[in-house]
């Protein structure tokens, strides 16, 4: 009852605090994305490729490390989400994180594409601990992203505009890896590819730490203070007890992260392989950038359909396009046109969730009348990221070692056939199967202006 009476007096007190954010804060809140997009989607694009191709360890080996490292990980998101839920600092709540973990994520990500000389199991050992250590680390700095947004404005408005501008600034991140980070490595290591990919990620890992430093300056969480009584462990699990919406959401994400990371994963492998020409990998990540045409209009798309309809679109696009470069064969014209579909879907299929788990919140308030925002974005958003990137770095491994892949030598007819599939089809199930989960979540989403509304009168009564 005083949690709640509490809630009540903060809605009173801050209904006019609902003027639009400085541009500074607004950046800097894009700045998370940034760092974290910058060495997390070059830890999730590369390291497969690195540890077979540059590392020195068989392609078994590396997706047995990264299904275990995922599935560690992936288990700490609830964790991450207890901890952000009974913090209060004189920083605010969410906002310290990047402070305290911008070094440590930094060194981390850094230390997994180092090449140690060392035996080859200890290789193995080093290579498992490293990337658990950057998995664990991000998904610190992934939650306190999700969980600070309702914190740095009371304004709905400015919180769909500060999502818009943060998926931006994690695009830009992305960007930054897709398309330099071949280059830069072939630039840095002069045919020495140990060298070059030492040398990049540690520029990137400075950049990262500067962002996240300038996050954390830049920004200012409201309505949190060191008193605040949290909620309980206990609480933070009965929020998610029948949350049916959340629970959909959860699996829809998860889905799209397979689908995403199994393309990313081996782009490399197909324009090398299959195609002959490595180089074009860049190409290819370098054309995500029209996510941000995606990105900019959701606002817009949302309100034409329903958000459950829009994600649909999303995932549906993604498939499509995944199916267009299988059908391309080796025109270069037809992959980049199916890529761009994709990559339009994907803007949108990996932006929504973020601004629908707000209402999965509502509605676990509704059903149980706990309202678990840092745990609930904790897991919804890490736990699908870290999972999904898992499985879908693991099971294209498990598919090219069963075809016989060997690093740095002509492929065999089936071992093309294996990866091809990898790139182009396997994604395309991933996004279709999304796409059919998130048909259950139209019934949830009708019952949203009830829900809020009954939210709303049962803080009057209350009051």
């Amino acid at each position: 009852m005083e949690q709640t009476l509490q809630k009540v007096k903060t809605i009173e007190d801050n209904d006019s605090k609902t003027s639009k954010l400085p541009l500074k804060r607004i950046l800097a809140f894009a700045s998370t994305d940034t760092a974290g997009n910058l060495l997390y989607c070059t830890l999730t694009s590369y390291i497969m490729y690195f540890y077979t191709d540059v590392f020195g360890i068989s392609v078994a080996a590396a997706g047995m490390i990264l299904l275990i490292a995922r599935i560690i990980d992936a288990l700490d998101a609830p964790i991450w989400g207890i901890l952000i839920d009974h913090t209060r600092t004189k920083w605010g709540q969410s906002r310290p994180y990047w402070l305290w973990l911008s070094v440590p994520f930094g060194v981390a990500v850094f230390l997994a594409f180092l090449v140690p000389d060392l035996s080859p199991g200890a290789k193995t050992a080093y290579a498992l601990i490293t990337y658990i250590v950057s998995g664990i680390i991000y998904t610190g700095i992934s939650a306190s992203m999700s969980s600070a947004l309702p914190n740095l404005t009371y304004d709905s408005d400015e919180r769909v505009r500060l999502n818009s501008w943060r998926s931006n600034g994690g695009m830009i991140g992305y960007l930054i890896t897709a398309s330099f980070t071949l280059p830069l490595v072939q630039f840095f290591g002069q045919g020495n590819d140990k060298t070059g990919f030492s040398i990049t990620v540690g520029i990137f890992a400075v950049a990262a730490i500067l962002l996240l430093l300038f996050a954390f300056s830049g920004t200012k969480e409201i309505g949190i203070t060191e008193k605040a009584k949290p909620i309980s462990i206990r609480e933070s699990f009965r929020a998610v007890k029948g949350n049916w919406p959340w629970i959909t959401l959860v699996l829809v994400f998860i889905f799209y992260w397979l689908g995403n990371t199994a393309r990313a994963s081996t782009v490399i492998y197909y324009t090398e392989y299959n195609l002959g020409h490595k180089n074009w990998a860049s190409i290819l990540n370098g054309l995500v950038v029209v996510q941000m045409v995606s990105i900019t209009l959701l606002p817009y798309l949302v309100k034409r359909f329903i958000k459950s309809h829009t994600q649909i679109i999303g995932l549906s696009l993604a498939a499509l396009g995944q199916i267009i470069i299988g059908f391309a064969g080796s025109s270069i014209t037809m992959i980049i046109v199916g890529w761009t579909i994709a990559s339009l879907g994907t803007g949108i299929a990996v932006t929504l969730p973020f601004a629908m788990l707000s209402d999965t919140v509502d509605y676990g308030e509704w059903k149980s009348g706990i309202r678990a925002s840092g745990f609930l974005t904790a897991v919804g958003i890490s736990f699908c990221i870290k999972l999904g990137a898992g499985l879908g770095s693991f099971i294209p491994s498990v598919i090219l070692n069963s075809a016989g892949y060997v690093a740095n030598t002509a492929q065999t007819e089936q071992s093309l056939n294996a990866i091809k599939f990898c790139f182009t089809w396997l994604p395309a199930i991933f996004f279709a199967v999304g796409a059919i989960i998130m048909l259950k979540y139209v019934k949830y989403e009708k019952k949203e202006n009830q829900i809020k509304q009954e939210l709303k009168a049962r803080l009057n009564t209350i009051e």
